[in-house]
Parts: C-alpha cells; sequence; structure tokens
C-alpha cells in the first residue's frame, strides 16, 4: 500500500500526533520561530512520507497538552514508527540514531542562522549567556544525549592530592554483533576526513560514522586562523567543548598552541581550555586533527596547590611553580600575557631538548622525539594561568605501553592514552567496568562464591582482576555489606586513577624526582 494513503493506519496516527507534539516542541524551546512551525511540520511529514497530518480532532491520541512531554518520550514512538515503515532498516541503536539525528536536523536554524544568534547575544547579554543559550540548543537537539550521559557512574576520590573524579563511561552505546559484523563489509570512506572536520555539519552518517545533521558549530579566529567551537556530544563534564582547526592538520604543540589557548580565553574567560599532548601514548584519541577542549569545570588539578611560588628570573612578572599532583605540573601565573608566553615558549623548547637519564627521560631515540607537554589555560583572580604538564612517550622491555604510562598492573582498569581529561584528575573509565565491579560487589557481599581457580581462567569475565580481586578478599573478606561492598570498590577504583597519574608522571612526587623537576626548573629560569 502507498504510504501516502489518504485513510491514515494507526501508524500514521501515531506519527502523526507525534510530529505535532515534536513541532510544539521545537517552538517551546526555541529551536524554531513561529513562522517555521508549517515548514518543520511538512519536512516531518514528508521524512515519513506522508502527504498531509492524519486529523486527530476527537482522537484519544489527540495532542492535548504537551508541555511535559520530554524530548525522548516523543522522539522513542517516532523512531518505533519508522523502523515499522521500513526506514529504519534493521532497527538497531546506531541505526535509530541516525535517523533521530535526520529528524531533529528539521528542527533546527541553519548554521549560519545560528552563528549569527549567537553573535547577538554576546553583544545584547555576554558571553556567558550566549555559550548558556548554544549548550541549552545542543541539549534539547538532542546532539548530546542527556538520557544517555546521566546513566554515567561518577563519583569522588580522596587522596593525598585532593578529590579525583570518576566516572564510567555509559553514554556511547555498545554495538551489537550484528552490526559489528555489518561493519566489516562496508568501503572505506574519507569523507569526512574525521570526526572534527567542520564538513561533518549536517553529515547524515553511516553506521561506521555517526549523523551530524542536528551539528552545530561556531567560527572564531585564533592567532588569525579560523578555527571552530562546538560542545561534545559525550560532555564528560560541564558544557564540555571542542575548538578544532578548520583545516585538517595533525596535533601540534607549539608556540602558537600557547598563544591560540590565550586567544581562547580572552573570548571565553568563564571557560578554561586545553590540548592534548601530540606524541602517541601520550597524546588523546585524535592526532590527526588539531583540537583543544575548554568547558566551565573545576577539575581536580586546577584546585591542586602549588609548593612554592617562584619568580622567573629574566621575566619577573611571571610567577611558576611545581603543582602537588601525582603528574608532572609547572604552573605559570602572570597578568602579562606576553611575558607569560615568553616564558612558556622556553619551557616546551627546552623540555623538547631535556633528557636526564638518572629519571629515566631520554628526548629522543636516534630522530624519534619523546618529549611534548599537556598545556591548560585559564583567566584566575585576574591574571593568565596556564599549567604545563610534562610528557615523555618512550617504551622499555619492562614497559612496552610506555615508561610514563599506566603499567601493566593498572591495564584492568585503565590502559588507554592519559590524555588532557585523565591528566586534569577526572578518570574516563570503560563502561564494561559497570558490570564486572557488580559482579566483584557480589564476590565481596558473599552473593557470588569466590572461586580462585575458576578467576584464574583466561576464559573467565573477571579474568583481568583476578589479582585485585585476590588482594580485595584478603584485606574485606566476603561478607560485606551490599553498601560496604561498593564504598570499597568505589575506593580500589579511586586509588588505581591515582596511581595511573603516578605512572604517568615524568619526575615522581618522592625525593628524588622532587630534585629532579627542581633541576629542570633552574635550567628554564626559576630558582
Amino acid at each position: 500500500m502507498n504510504s501516502r494513503t489518504t485513510a491514515p493506519t494507526s501508524t500514521q496516527q501515531t506519527v502523526g500526533l507525534h510530529i505535532e507534539r515534536l513541532v510544539a516542541y521545537a517552538l517551546r524551546n526555541g529551536l524554531i520561530e513561529p513562522l517555521d512551525a508549517d515548514a518543520a511540520r511538512n519536512a516531518l511529514l514528508d521524512l515519513f512520507g506522508l502527504s498531509e497530518p492524519p486529523d486527530l480532532t476527537g482522537s484519544a491520541n489527540a495532542p492535548g497538552d504537551f508541555s511535559a512531554d520530554s524530548l525522548v518520550s516523543l522522539l522513542e514512538p517516532l523512531l518505533d514508527a519508522a523502523a515499522e515503515m521500513g526506514l529504519i532498516p534493521d532497527d538497531t541503536v546506531t541505526s535509530r540514531d541516525l535517523f533521530d539525528a535526520r529528524i531533529m536536523g528539521l528542527l533546527l536554524p541553519r548554521p549560519s542562522e545560528t552563528a549569527a544568534r549567537f553573535r547577538s547575544l554576546v553583544r545584547e547579554r555576554g558571553i556567558e549567556a550566549a555559550t548558556a543559550w548554544f549548550y541549552k540548543l545542543n541539549i534539547d537537539s538532542n546532539y548530546i544525549r542527556m538520557d544517555r550521559i546521566r546513566k554515567n557512574g561518577y563519583w569522588l576520590h580522596a587522596t593525598e592530592y585532593g578529590e579525583l573524579e570518576i566516572t564510567i563511561n555509559l553514554s556511547k552505546p555498545e554495538k551489537d554483533p550484528k552490526e559489528i559484523a555489518l561493519l566489516k563489509t562496508l568501503p572505506q570512506s574519507h569523507y569526512p576526513k574525521c570526526l572534527l572536520c567542520k564538513e561533518n555539519v549536517g553529515y547524515a552518517g553511516r553506521l561506521d560514522h555517526p549523523a551530524r545533521q542536528n551539528l552545530r558549530i561556531l567560527p572564531l579566529e585564533l592567532q588569525g586562523q579560523t578555527w571552530y567551537f562546538q560542545y561534545s556530544p559525550y560532555v564528560y563534564y560541564n558544557e564540555h567543548s571542542i575548538v578544532f582547526s578548520g583545516e585538517h592538520v595533525p596535533m601540534r604543540i607549539t608556540p602558537a598552541t600557547f598563544r591560540r589557548l590565550l586567544d581562547f580565553i580572552d573570548r571565553m574567560p568563564h571557560y578554561f581550555i586545553g590540548s592534548n599532548a601530540d606524541l602517541p601514548i601520550v597524546g588523546g584519541s585524535i592526532l590527526n586533527h588539531d583540537h583543544f577542549q575548554a568547558g566551565r569545570h573545576t577539575f581536580p588539578m586546577e584546585k591542586a596547590p602549588v609548593d612554592e611560588w617562584g619568580e622567573h628570573n629574566r621575566e619577573p612578572e611571571v610567577q611558576g611553580g611545581i603543582v602537588k599532583w601525582p603528574m608532572s605540573v609547572l604552573r605559570l601565573r602572570s597578568k602579562d600575557r606576553e611575558a607569560l608566553l615568553r616564558v612558556a615558549d622556553q619551557v616546551l623548547a627546552q623540555w623538547r631538548e631535556y633528557s636526564d637519564p638518572e629519571a629515566e627521560i631520554v628526548a629522543y631515540t636516534g630522530d624519534t622525539p619523546h618529549n611534548t607537554i599537556t598545556p591548560i589555560a585559564r583567566l584566575k583572580d585576574g591574571a593568565y594561568e596556564l599549567d604545563l604538564v610534562l610528557r615523555n612517550n618512550r617504551t622499555s622491555e619492562e614497559h612496552p605501553s610506555g615508561i610514563f604510562h599506566p603499567h601493566q598492573e593498572l591495564h584492568h582498569i585503565k590502559k588507554e592514552n592519559i590524555g588532557l581529561i585523565e591528566v586534569m584528575g577526572l578518570a574516563v573509565l570503560p563502561g564494561r567496568l559497570q558490570q564486572e565491579l557488580a559482579q566483584i560487589a557480589d564476590i565481596l557481599a558473599g552473593r557470588a562464591a569466590y572461586d580462585e581457580t575458576a578467576l584464574a581462567d583466561s576464559g573467565h569475565p573477571l579474568a583481568k582482576h583476578a589479582g585485585w580481586i585476590a588482594d580485595l578478599v584478603r584485606v574485606h573478606g566476603t561478607s560485606l555489606s551490599s553498601e560496604a561492598a561498593d564504598a570499597v570498590l568505589r575506593s580500589a577504583v579511586g586509588d588505581k586513577f591515582r596511581d595511573v597519574l603516578r605512572d604517568s608522571g615524568v619526575f615522581k612526587d618522592d625525593e628524588n624526582g622532587r630534585l629532579a623537576f627542581a633541576k629542570f626548573l633552574r635550567g628554564v629560569g626559576f630558582a
């Protein structure tokens, strides 16, 4: 039967009802203006193959008052209907997400209109009001999936360095086996070149690339070049944003990096901004496109104190000191932007070439460089503050994954690169841990038997944790209350993350490490 029939089916009735509710939602949240409502409705009708909206007058499903409707409650019935009508061919999570973005893309202003509205808000109400509006737009358009993000596990863990933040990432849905098998058959695509390219805006997506019809980005100029600002769809922290180059060029930490960071906070002084390092192992997950991460969040590292401030011997306007932190952080502070940048340039240049074999720091293996920096900038108490985290990506036979990387005994909790977010004290742990920790809690609470032999089998789902579980059982036994078992595990995971950061520090937080760090600081002008 032609879907454009004049006799609406129950599916078409459902579609018509939820289209009306969705248009009302878009109006209520400012995604569209009243003049846009008919065009938005017609675009949605066309998407679902309907030539006109069904007459819902007197129907038990009449729209009524939609003021309490949540976006998820509006989209899910439409996605179900799309699957029933064959518009979502395989009805997997990924395919539903692709269609979800297609729906919401019809309810957004054009990218140029979004940028114009942002600029207008900056002029009329200031930058904080403008970013608040843009952040809400990203949530209301379902680009930021708050329904999923709220599922992430989160807790604080007290350490000698302050409270660390721990999150278990559940906001990225896992692909089912059918999707994974299908991905292997897809031809390789080169458009967009990566997830950070500006060409993602409006892109319909594929099974191996997310849809971006509901993505909006804002242009900004950094050091005379066009960059763009957007929010991360996974928001690991408040107003988690990405600032990316308009060109698909590799990440590089250079003096221009520091200047771009300060350009950004001059424009958005209520945000911090930082960069992942530019080398494998110590860098982020995307090294082929130059970008930063920013946002409105106070990380544990920012709260950490400096043991002792010193004055730079050639730039007296600049203070510097070692941050009390498990990684190796030099904090620079000054109201004089140019003086601060000159000192930062010097630190980078000297660190790139710095070797201290007694501390296992070697700058080069042949022509391969090992030293780089993870920089973070903010405005604080009227001064520029720049944290320079010293990194080294050398490997050894004992530590093939990296000498200054989480060591083997920590890989059962965290094996991935320690990027900017983790450096600042927020652990982003893999979603697999949620179920694994629940199973370990069952052992500690006596709800499941502790079988050391079974756990030693490589096929056991908890095999990677076997040694850790043995330690926990030895200390805490197997008869804890549910609440106590959960508390023990949260604390133990927090300690593991602290140790991850310690492993990643190039100058260790001990007497020898502090002496070695002080030696480097003398070389860059801090007595």
